[in-house]
């Protein structure tokens, strides 16, 4: 059972910074989605795929992986960078 642990990136369509501080631990897919013979809806008999859990800190999360032998990997957060820039620098 594999996972990958990540911080939520901000949300583009708002200027709210809510729900970044958490680090989320998902599951990854181990088995192909096949499409429902009857409805044609795609899914799977693997249910991890569904479960989220949110921690405090990237610590936590790999303390919980490693508590119940799950191989995790960690996806490091980009750096942030400001784009400075006046108003005035719309009209040049």
């Amino acid at each position: 059972m594999s996972a990958r642990i990540y911080q939520r990136p901000k949300n583009a369509m708002q200027s709210g910074k809510a729900r970044t501080s958490d680090w989320l631990l998902e599951f990854e897919q181990s088995e192909a989605r096949r499409p429902d013979p009857l409805m044609g809806w795609t899914g799977s008999g693997d249910t991890q795929v569904q479960v989220t859990l949110k921690f405090a800190s990237v610590d936590e999360a790999k303390a919980y992986a490693d508590k119940h032998g799950i191989e995790a990997h960690v996806i490091p957060t980009p750096p942030k960078r400001l784009k400075l820039q006046s108003y005035a620098d719309n009209f040049k």
